[in-house]
């Protein structure tokens, strides 16, 4: 089953979440910033993306540079601070069996539905 990460207000997500629609594949919508993932489904999607936990983070967020900039984290303090502020996670995200990206912009989308 393919899976989006999608925030609506998001104009990337929702470019996303309509290539998704236009595939004609069965897909599942995970709202994240009111359905938050847990630490372990969060690093399960690191790992299908194959990036470090920091280059998932929304840097020019507010609550990042305010909380978090210029200090030296761990990637597990770095995966907490997304769970605390899901707005930090970068989106869309769109996971498909053991593979992801982060489908900005969207036509990344197809090279996961190929594989």
């Amino acid at each position: 089953m393919i899976k989006i990460y999608h925030n609506p207000r998001c104009r990337k997500s929702r470019e996303g979440l309509e290539f998704l629609e236009n595939s004609g594949e069965a897909f599942e919508v995970v709202r994240y910033l009111e359905d938050v993932p847990s630490i372990k489904d969060l690093t399960t999607v690191i790992e299908f993306l194959g990036i470090s936990p920091m280059e998932l983070v929304r840097k020019n967020e507010a609550i990042w540079k305010e909380q978090y900039r210029g200090k030296d984290l761990t990637d597990e303090e770095i995966i907490k601070a997304m769970i605390e502020h899901p707005k930090l996670i970068e989106r869309p995200i769109v996971v498909k069996g053991k593979k992801a990206v982060v489908a900005r912009p969207a036509d990344k989308i197809s090279n996961l539905l190929e594989s």
